[in-house]
């Protein structure tokens, strides 16, 4: 309901039929919820601006905590005032106010009659006494109960007895109370995760092309280098938010195969990545505000090189091809094998992307991830079933036929027994035995029994996997 719906008499929750027998040329508009979401959540992209820490209050409020960012902006009141100034010119009506409790500032915004108001820390007592009890955000039933006892107003809470007000209206009144007047501490989470570290620039001139944003890229590269090394880290997936004069926010994101400072690189990265967004990057009137942030971290490990660098030139280039190649084409564009905690063979590896497989190896480790056992290169798509004939019941394959194919065994090593994973399969699998086995040309394959004696009518073999 508007301003005008307001001063016409209609309050929310009134019948349709109700508000127009009173006002017959009222309009009625059917209630979106999720667009109503959406472009709630635009506005705290859009607050992202002044401080990382903001969350969603309701179907209609933002938390921000402007804990230590206020000064970046001429102190609150400049603060508070440009918040609701920018808002206005985007054609919000937006009422807001600021306190040292969320609480506090949540009450202040809804109920002062003023369109905003700086609640100074140490008067939050003398702040809430003239407010209604919906102030503190109780539940409908404990106001009712509280308003029927003759206490209208917080001021009335104040100074009464706790021990009977809880007992008799439970022990949220007495949370809602404390939390407003910064007794008890109240956490904002925040809807988007905190970048470890940022650099940022206010640009006086709104910038659109992305020639303008790959320079600011790689002068805000430079900066976040320093920051970087102070810390001893690198970087592992990086982040480029692009604030429009608008309001909308457009974030770009890249990842590194190993961890990086240098601005060249960095900026090379987002290059790539602006190029394929060339087509779909809306700058609409120009962005007014460039960051880019550190998502993730790493210890940045420093590696001797050989006297000729050619190796580490060489590896440093192949990661860098990759980083490229993703932030082109997707992180979807270069998958890699990587381990998986799974003894069962076919589940041992599977194809990841390259930054989710590094991520997995510990700092500082390079060349190939141990492996456990001895086995095979190739493994086939599907273990494909051979007919094979033992000495005995237990032993290995004397012969076995593979693709209408017969194969003596000359040499045989095993069984290597493998369960089934019982606890991921209903019912479990049955039991392999595998048998690295030679035939008499010298090709090497990796046979395996299914099923045990006594417990299955006739075992059978299947081939597995070949040996280069």
């Amino acid at each position: 309901m508007d301003e005008r719906a307001a001063s016409l008499g209609l309050k929310p929750g009134m019948g349709i039929a109700d508000a127009r027998a009173m006002h017959p040329r009222i309009e009625i508009i059917e209630a979106d919820p999720d667009a109503d979401r959406r472009l709630l959540e635009s506005l705290a992209d859009w607050c992202d601006r002044f401080t990382p820490l903001v969350a969603l209050n309701g179907a209609d409020g933002l938390f921000l905590d402007i804990n230590g960012c206020a000064h970046l902006f001429g102190g609150e009141d400049a603060m508070l005032e440009e918040i609701v100034r920018r808002l206005t010119h985007q054609g919000f009506d937006a009422r807001a106010a600021l306190a040292s409790t969320p609480g506090m500032a949540w009450a202040a915004t809804r109920y002062y009659e003023g369109r905003d108001r700086n609640v100074p820390a140490g008067e939050e007592e003398h702040a809430l006494a003239p407010l209604p009890l919906a102030a503190l955000r109780l539940e409908e039933k404990t106001r009712f109960g509280l308003e029927s006892v003759g206490l209208r107003h917080v001021g009335a809470l104040l100074g009464a007895p706790r021990a009977p007000l809880a007992r008799r209206f439970g022990s949220m009144l007495i949370t809602r109370l404390d939390q407003a007047l910064g007794m008890i501490e109240e956490v904002i989470s925040p809807r988007l995760p905190v970048a470890p570290l940022s650099v940022e620039r206010q640009l006086a001139e709104p910038i659109g092309t992305r020639e303008d944003i790959e320079r600011l890229v790689l002068i805000l590269a430079r900066t976040l280098k320093g920051d970087l090394e102070r810390r001893g880290e690198g970087a592992r997936r990086l982040q480029l938010s692009l604030f429009r004069v608008d309001g909308a926010v457009v974030r770009i994101r890249v990842g590194t195969s190993r961890p990086l400072r240098e601005p060249p690189l960095i900026a090379r990265l987002f290059q790539e990545r602006l190029t394929a967004l060339e087509n779909s990057l809306d700058a609409g009137y120009g962005f007014d505000l460039v960051r880019l942030s550190v998502a993730v971290a790493v210890p940045f490990v420093m590696q001797q090189a050989d006297f000729s660098g050619h190796a580490s030139e060489e590896e440093e280039a192949l990661s860098l091809l990759a980083d490229r190649i993703r932030a082109r084409l997707g992180n979807g564009a270069i998958l890699v094998p990587a381990l998986v905690e799974s003894h069962v063979p076919e589940r041992r590896a599977r194809f990841a992307p390259i930054e989710e497989e590094a991520r997995a190896r510990p700092t500082g480790t390079t060349g190939p991830l141990p492996t456990a056992g001895a086995r095979p290169i190739r493994l086939l798509e599907k273990p494909e079933p051979v007919t094979a004939s033992a000495e005995v019941p237990e032993g290995p394959p004397l012969s076995f036929r593979w693709r209408r194919a017969l194969y003596r065994v000359a040499r045989a090593e095993g069984p290597e027994r493998i369960a089934s994973e019982w606890w991921h399969e209903d019912p479990p699998a049955p039991t392999r035995d595998y048998f690295h086995v030679e035939d008499m040309a010298g090709r090497r394959y990796w046979l395996y029994r299914e099923g045990l004696y006594g417990e299955t009518a006739a075992p059978r073999w299947f081939l597995h996997g070949i040996f280069p």
